[in-house]
C-alpha cells in the first residue's frame, strides 16, 4: 500500500539514503561530491536533522512501510537558510565536504541569490529511489503540497538542476523563468515558478 505522510525524526536515515541514491546522477550534487557519492546520504541526513525536521513541512512516500521518495519544502518567507542554521550546519559540512566546503557554499549562494522575493512555497528537494522511479511516488508528493498551495492561493518555486526534468515539472504547472550559471562549476540550473491554479 502506498502512502504520503509527514517526515518523522525516525525516518531520517532511511529518507537520507533514498535521497542520496536519487541524486547520485544529479549535476549539482555530483559537483558537490566528486568522487565521493556515498557522502550524499550523510549530507541529506545532516540537512534533515538541522534544518528540515523541525519545521514539519516535509513529506515522504512509502510503499508497504518502506520509504520510496521524499519532498523537502520551505513555507512562504522561509526559503533562505538563516545565518544561525548555516552556522549550525558548518561543522557537519566541513566534516562531509572537507576542503570543497567554501567552493560549494559559494556556488549554492549564487543559486540562492535569484530566489524570488514574492511569498511562495519552495521545493528544495524532490527525489525518488531509482528502483521506484516512474511509479508515481514523486507525483503523489508534488500533488500533496501543490493542492494545498492552490487552496491557499500560494505560488510554488523550485530549481531544476537537470534539464531533462523540466518537462516533468511543467506537467504540474511550473514554468522556467531563466537560467542560472554557477561560476567555477560549469553548472546550469533552471528556476521554475508555478502560480496557484
Amino acid at each position: 500500500m502506498n502512502a504520503v505522510r509527514d517526515v518523522l525524526a525516525s525516518d531520517t536515515d532511511a529518507l537520507a539514503a533514498v535521497l542520496g541514491r536519487a541524486f547520485a546522477d544529479d549535476p549539482v550534487w555530483t559537483w558537490m561530491f566528486p568522487r565521493h557519492p556515498e557522502r550524499m546520504a550523510a549530507m541529506f541526513a545532516m540537512l534533515l536533522r538541522h534544518a528540515r525536521l523541525p519545521n514539519g513541512l516535509n513529506e515522504l512516500a512509502e510503499e508497504n512501510g518502506r520509504v520510496r521518495a521524499g519532498a523537502l519544502w520551505d513555507p512562504p518567507g522561509r526559503g533562505r537558510v538563516s545565518l544561525t542554521t548555516q552556522l549550525q550546519q558548518l561543522p557537519g559540512m566541513l566534516r562531509i565536504m572537507g576542503a570543497r566546503t567554501y567552493t560549494v557554499l559559494r556556488g549554492l549562494g549564487e543559486i540562492e541569490r535569484v530566489h524570488p522575493i514574492e511569498p511562495h512555497w519552495y521545493l528544495s528537494t524532490l527525489g525518488t529511489d531509482p528502483p521506484a522511479q516512474g511509479r508515481g511516488f514523486g507525483s503523489a508528493l508534488l500533488m500533496s503540497r501543490l493542492s494545498r498551495c492552490d487552496d491557499q492561493r500560494f505560488p510554488a518555486y523550485l530549481e531544476s538542476s537537470k534539464e531533462t526534468n523540466i518537462p516533468y515539472y511543467e506537467r504540474f504547472g511550473f514554468r522556467v523563468t531563466g537560467e542560472i550559471r554557477v561560476s567555477g562549476g560549469g553548472l546550469r540550473v533552471w528556476p521554475m515558478w508555478r502560480n496557484p491554479q
